[in-house]
């Protein structure tokens, strides 16, 4: 995995995003394998505060006033906005 692909993945786990998960039983009938139940669900992942973190990289937090990180937050949220992946 490049970093491009490693970035995207960061990305889309901070961001949030939903996934479509498919499930089928199959059973014997007549000897022959035959589908039961197919289930499909969609689940929200939601965002991730570790992500975040880590596409803030060194900045030092800490430190800075609440203005500052409220700054800092509405900085990275459009730049996720920005750079969203699907």
């Amino acid at each position: 995995m490049d970093d491009g692909e490693l970035k995207k993945a960061i990305l889309k786990v901070a961001l949030g995003f939903s996934t479509e998960e498919v499930t089928e039983e199959y059973g014997m009938e007549n000897g022959a394998l035959v589908l039961l139940k197919r289930r499909e669900t969609r689940k929200d992942v939601p965002p991730d505060l570790k992500a975040m973190k880590l596409l803030i990289g060194e900045t030092d937090v800490a430190a800075l006033s609440d203005e500052e990180l409220e700054r800092e937050k509405q900085r990275l949220l459009a730049e996720l906005k920005a750079t969203s992946i699907d």
